[in-house]
Parts: structure tokens; sequence; C-alpha cells
């Protein structure tokens, strides 16, 4: 049996982070499945939109030659559904990553596991995110 492992993510502003991320979820099983955050979904959830465009995070992604597919999720609040869909025996969760509710009681046989941080004190999204907004930035 190919053991299928499913994670998801923004992968804003795309780092060596988020390439940890990967390869360890990766390292999980036969088959990486990466799922990328709508921008409608990300602007739900954080409040603000993503620095750059579903598709180029998509594609951004799926460059580092990490993932079997890389996928974009569904737009609105159903997060179950893409798991249903993808059937993984392990989803990889970040380590600031919180599973969405009901996953559990929803999927009780498949296993989640939390991934270490990769030098998150310089490497996370939102470091990256403020120093493209810091005056004289190019951003």
């Amino acid at each position: 049996m190919v053991v299928r492992v499913l994670s998801c993510g923004t992968f804003d502003h795309l780092h060596p982070g988020h390439r940890s991320f990967l390869e360890q979820a990766a390292a999980l099983g036969d088959e990486l499945v990466v799922v990328v955050a709508r921008d409608e979904n990300v602007r739900r959830l954080k409040g603000r939109p993503p620095a750059q465009g579903e598709e180029e995070r998509r594609a951004r992604v799926e460059s580092l030659r990490v993932a079997a597919r890389v996928l974009l999720g569904h737009e609105g609040p159903d997060f179950l559904r893409i798991v249903a869909e993808v059937q993984p025996q392990v989803i990889a969760l970040g380590y600031d990553q919180k599973p969405p509710a009901r996953l559990r009681e929803a999927f009780p046989k498949i296993q989640v596991v939390v991934l270490d941080p990769y030098y998150p004190e310089k490497y996370k999204s939102s470091l990256f995110r403020a120093a493209a907004s810091a005056p004289g930035s190019d951003a």
C-alpha cells in the first residue's frame, strides 16, 4: 500500500522553512500531496490577502519538486472536503498549524503529525512580509 501524506498551507513568501516542512512531510510516506490555500480562504482566515496569488504560490511549491502533486484547495470553509478527496493515511502539519475542527472525528484512522520548525526566528512568512512592507523595501 502506498502511504499518502497530505500537507496544506498558504506558502506565501516561499522560504527554506517551507522547504523543510515539505521535506519532513514527504519523509512520512511514499507520496506527498500538497494543498495550497486559495486566496479567498487566506483573506478569510488571516484577515489579509496573500502577497502572491494562489497560482503563483502553487507553481512555486511545485517547482521545489518535493511533492507528487500540488493542488489548489477548495474555496470556502469546508477544509475536510479535500481530505476526503485525497484520502491520505497521514496529515502533516506545520509546528504553527492547528488541525481543522472535526478532523479527528471525521477521519479517525488518519495519523496527524506535527512537524518540527526550521529556524522559525529566521524563516517565517510573517517576517518576510514585515520586511517587504518596511520603508525603503522594493515591495
